[in-house]
């Protein structure tokens, strides 16, 4: 069970003296995290797997949370889902340790949430929609054209065309 003051730091230390291809799943159930300066997701939801390997624990990350974005078009707030699948690999040694550089601590705790949020931050759409059909903003008055039509909006289809 992870710890509600800091629900993405994980004690694993008990792996390392298990047998090669021992696994243990930690589910999450967040409703509300800031991860600081500037990221702050609701609902995190899903399952981290560690597994004992010869080099380390081998994480293996699945966790889907919702981000509140702005839409490109219309400038309308709306929750994005994100999704975020990934497998990493914390070793035991330096002579062991992979690209990523990732150690296993030797207190035996792994702080997700620096992975955890690159991850959720590549996955924030660079243009956010609110749906895929937004019709967005009238160019002359501003009015949200999903919400009310406005006399520009005519002329504007016309002068797209």
């Amino acid at each position: 069970m992870p710890n509600p003051n800091a629900p993405l730091r994980l004690n694993v230390g008990f792996l390392i003296n298990q047998n090669i291809g021992y696994s243990r799943e930690f589910p999450f159930d967040v409703p509300r995290i800031q991860f600081p300066p500037d990221l702050v997701l609701t609902n995190l939801a899903g399952t981290a797997r560690f597994t004992r390997t010869p080099q380390g624990l081998l994480s293996q990350v699945k966790l889907q949370a919702n981000c509140a974005c702005e839409c490109v078009r219309c400038l309308s707030s709306f929750l994005q889902p994100l999704e975020v699948e990934y497998t990493e690999l914390y070793a035991f040694s330096k002579r062991t340790v992979s690209e990523t550089g990732l150690l296993l601590p030797e207190d035996g705790y792994v702080n997700l949430q620096p992975l955890v949020r690159e991850y959720m931050l590549l996955e924030i759409p660079i243009k956010p929609l609110c749906r895929p059909n937004c019709k967005g903003l009238c160019l002359v008055c501003g009015t949200n054209l999903n919400e009310t039509p406005c006399e520009h909006g005519a002329s504007q289809a016309d002068s797209n065309v």
